[in-house]
């Protein structure tokens, strides 16, 4: 292999990176706003680790969306692509692209000491599968299968996407006035970093009160200082984030663990192991003691996505399964 690209497209940043001897090379961030197309990205990162396009020998690209067919469209972005275009424009036989969130998902197999924090203590069953699931631009979850081979599978899926769940008075009370601004509530319109400021401005308006706060990080701010309103939108936050874990959990039996990613939480770890959190993740009635053993994680690793992403085009590239 002559030269390998990996890239991990959220709805606000590409990371690109090299992939060589199973390792990421020269990581690069770039704002996916600045750039009309992703292969406008890709020529800027080549050229700036002072690589030309021929060298390209094979991408992989993980992408915030679902994938199939030939044209692409980014869920959180402005960019689009055509499988057939892109391998044109960039002399490429093949691209390989897949779920951002099964990127991510492989990338936890590639974690090392000091990247995980234990949020819930827990043995992990090692046939069984392991949620992965995180806030960024939205929300995303993925399904990692261990296979018998050694190799992992990755379940992409959206469930970020499916309905906000109610477990309390007021959650139905600040659903009812998400409802009434937009129609179908899901996921990710709260368990996001827009929707963390989304949350604060409803709770105010349920509460009468006016919004001082203005944007994601002084939410965060202000909760990580102590103010009282602040703090008590984030631990609705992280209440919120546990409710739909759990429902995971239930729905895809992963009894492998949980790992929370993304980057919003490790900003706010210590709170988050304080929350309510562990507690609503095992809100669930009858079916609470299935969360007895079930281990959960929070990762702090900087770029799992890309490992992820290298990961899958390596399994490719042997015939194993990536997902």
């Amino acid at each position: 292999m002559r030269t390998a690209l990996v890239g991990d497209i959220g709805g606000t940043n590409a990371r690109f990176a090299l992939w060589r001897d199973q390792r990421l090379e020269a990581v690069r961030v770039l704002p996916t706003i600045d750039y009309a197309r992703p292969e406008e990205a890709i020529r800027a990162y080549l050229a700036d680790v002072g690589h030309g396009v021929q060298e390209l020998q094979a991408v992989c690209l993980a992408c915030a969306g679902p994938v199939s067919g030939d044209i692409f469209s980014f869920t959180n972005n402005h960019w689009s692509l055509s499988r057939r275009a892109f391998c044109a424009d960039l002399g490429l036989s093949d691209l390989l692209l897949i779920n951002d969130f099964s990127a991510m998902a492989l990338g936890m197999t590639r974690l090392r000491k000091g990247e995980l924090i234990d949020i819930c203590e827990g043995q992990p069953e090692p046939d069984r599968a392991r949620l992965v699931i995180g806030p960024g631009t939205g929300l995303g979850v993925a399904t990692l299968l261990p296979l018998k081979n050694g190799a992992w599978h990755a379940l992409p899926g959206e469930g970020g996407h499916v309905c906000l769940p109610i477990g309390t008075p007021r959650e139905a009370a600040l659903w009812a006035i998400l409802h009434r601004k937009r129609g179908h509530v899901n996921a990710e319109a709260i368990l996001s970093g827009g929707g963390l400021l989304e949350l604060y401005r409803t709770s105010c308006e349920l509460d009468g009160r006016e919004p001082q706060l203005t944007t994601p990080a002084e939410v965060t701010a202000a909760a990580l200082a102590g103010e009282p309103y602040a703090a008590a939108v984030l631990e609705q936050f992280c209440t919120w984030l546990g409710r739909i874990a759990g429902d995971n959990v239930l729905t895809t039996g992963a009894r492998g663990g949980v790992y929370v990613v993304g980057g919003i939480v490790p900003r706010f770890a210590e709170f988050f192991i304080r929350s309510g959190f562990s507690r609503s993740l095992r809100d669930k009635g009858d079916m609470s003691r299935y969360f007895d053993d079930i281990p959960v994680w929070l990762v702090t690793a900087q770029y799992p996505g890309l490992e992820g992403a290298g990961v899958a085009l390596q399994q490719a590239l042997e015939g194993t399964s990536a997902g």
